[in-house]
């Protein structure tokens, strides 16, 4: 008697266990790492969606935001993506490439008309198709949802408002060839470089200008470094990627996935809010402090880089004549 009651208080006690550890399991603190800086767009989106999270789970599913690459830049970030060491990440579409080549299609230049047409993809059946195969990949992440990176257009010395305007400008380009070649074909001279230097080499000359969207021209003090100029070519406009550890996804229940599908939903149109709200502030800043904001001819850049989209927009053909026709 005594043995059946020893072994029935330890199988009540492995219950116990059992019960308590997927309740465990249940109570996640999910952190979430971006290289942008506390208060920026994409950051406080998801610190909103953590609130929102958090309320919709009782308080099983929190999130801790790190920004500012507090937990590394983007490509250690996603290897500790894919192990679960962070749970969640806002990271460019240039580490997700390799592991899911045709997101590369959104680096096109002027694959996208305009920003409208830009977040009428992504909230489409071409957005949530790509998010699938980030998910369905063999990278370990799930595509949670999509954040608005703007417009990147040319901040230079001297005025642009052509591609011939270009000719003999070494502008510094993201380090990818793709868009060293974009500036090449648009007549400048396309020199890849890491973002912390830009600073010193447009005070030193080593560059004539670079390009990027009027937030972050403001925030990294370019502006300052003798770029007077904002031609708004607007030749990028590449969407950004909020991705969570399939290690983590795998834990959640399905009513917790659920929850958090239409918490990064909800992310993704408040992030556009905010960043609208951004650019206009930045903008005005800018032209307070005596840049000049240079309208030009899109399709005359356009025309320029049809070489560049010939060439890396092959593989793309059917993808990039989907987005076209997308209203």
């Amino acid at each position: 008697m005594t043995f059946r009651r020893s072994l029935l208080a330890a199988a009540v006690a492995v219950v116990a266990l059992s019960a308590s550890i997927t309740a465990s399991a249940q109570n996640m603190v999910l952190k979430s790492s971006d290289t942008h800086p506390a208060g920026y767009p994409t950051v406080v989106a998801v610190e909103n969606m953590g609130k929102r999270l958090d309320a919709a789970t009782s308080g099983r599913l929190k999130i801790q935001m790190f920004p500012g690459a507090v937990l590394g830049e983007e490509k250690a970030v996603v290897e500790q993506v894919q192990i679960g060491a962070i749970q969640m990440a806002r990271i460019s579409l240039g580490v997700i490439g390799p592991i899911v080549p045709e997101v590369d299609v959104f680096n096109m230049p002027f694959v996208f008309r305009d920003i409208p047409h830009m977040r009428a993809v992504i909230d489409g059946a071409i957005g949530q198709e790509l998010l699938d195969k980030v998910t369905n990949s063999t990278g370990r992440m799930v595509g949670l949802a999509w954040m608005d990176g703007g417009a990147r257009s040319l901040y230079t010395k001297k005025k642009v408002q052509t591609p011939a305007d270009l000719k003999g400008l070494k502008v510094r380009m993201m380090g990818n060839p793709l868009f060293v070649d974009t500036m090449n074909a648009m007549g400048g001279n396309g020199i890849s470089m890491g973002y912390g230097e830009v600073f010193s080499a447009l005070q030193t000359g080593v560059i004539d200008g670079a390009e990027n969207n009027p937030p972050s021209l403001f925030t990294s003090n370019h502006y300052t470094a003798g770029t007077k100029f904002y031609a708004q070519t607007n030749h990028l406009i590449i969407p950004e990627i909020l991705v969570m550890s399939k290690v983590t996804w795998d834990k959640l229940s399905d009513a917790d996935k659920a929850a958090v599908k239409k918490a990064a939903r909800e992310a993704q149109l408040d992030q556009r809010v905010l960043w609208d709200k951004s650019v206009a502030d930045y903008s005005a800043k800018l032209k307070a402090a005596g840049i000049e904001f240079v309208p030009v001819d899109q399709k005359l850049f356009f025309d320029a880089t049809a070489p560049v989209r010939a060439k890396y927009g092959a593989k793309f053909a059917d993808l990039m004549k989907r987005i076209g026709d997308v209203k």
